[in-house]
C-alpha cells in the first residue's frame, strides 16, 4: 500500500492496537507501527505526536459530536435528555471498523498501566466536555456533572456491549448507549 494512499490514520490506530496487542505497548516502536501501515515514520508523526496519542485517536471528534448533540438537544430537554441526545449524536463517528477494533484496544489498554492512564485522562476530559455543554444551557454545576459521569457511564458500558455483541445481531450503537443510560438512570433513582 503506497503511503499517500488516504486512510493513513485510521492505518495507524489499527496497526498500532494490532501491535499493542500482540506484543505490548512497550514493545512497541513507532517504526514498528509506521511499517505495519505502510506509510513512513514522518507520516506518522504528521498525524501523532507520539504513540500514546493514538489512544485518543477520535477525542476530539467524540467531543464534539458529544457537545453538539447536547447543546441541539431541544430547549425543554432534562440534562439527561440532553445527554442522551449527546450519545446519539455521538454514535454515528462509530462504525463496523470501531466495532471491530474494540476488544483489540480494550485487551492493549488492560495490558498497560500508561494506556489505561491515558484512557482515564480520555474519560476526564469527555466527562468535563459534557458537563460545560449542559452548564451552557443553563443546568447547575453540580447536575451537569453528574448528568455527565452517567452519560460517560452509559457511554463506555453501551459501547462495551455493542462492540461485544454478536456481529449479526445487537443493533446499533445508539441503541446500546441510550439503553445503557436508561438502566442507569433507573438504577440511580433506587440510591435515595
Amino acid at each position: 500500500m503506497g503511503r499517500w494512499e488516504p486512510g493513513a490514520r485510521e492505518r495507524l490506530v489499527t496497526a498500532a492496537v494490532d501491535l499493542f496487542t500482540e506484543q505490548g505497548y512497550d514493545a512497541t516502536t513507532v517504526t514498528q507501527i509506521a511499517e505495519r501501515a505502510g506509510v513512513t515514520k514522518s507520516t506518522f508523526f504528521r498525524h501523532f505526536p507520539d504513540k500514546r496519542e493514538l489512544l485518543v485517536a477520535g477525542q476530539e471528534t467524540l467531543s464534539r459530536l458529544l457537545t453538539e448533540g447536547i447543546a441541539e438537544a431541544p430547549a425543554d430537554a432534562g440534562p439527561l435528555e440532553a445527554v442522551a441526545a449527546g450519545l446519539e449524536r455521538a454514535s454515528t463517528a462509530m462504525g463496523p471498523e470501531s466495532r471491530e477494533l474494540a476488544p483489540r484496544l480494550k485487551a492493549a489498554v488492560a495490558a498497560s498501566t500508561e494506556l489505561q492512564q491515558r484512557d482515564a485522562l480520555k474519560s476526564v476530559s469527555l466527562a468535563a466536555a459534557m458537563t460545560a455543554a449542559l452548564v451552557a444551557r443553563g443546568t447547575p454545576d453540580p447536575i451537569a456533572a453528574l448528568a455527565s459521569e452517567l452519560g460517560l457511564l452509559a457511554f463506555k458500558r453501551g459501547y462495551a456491549e455493542w462492540s461485544e455483541a454478536d456481529r449479526g445481531i445487537g443493533g446499533e450503537l445508539a441503541e446500546h448507549l441510550l439503553a445503557a443510560l436508561a438502566e442507569l438512570r433507573s438504577a440511580s433513582a433506587s440510591l435515595s
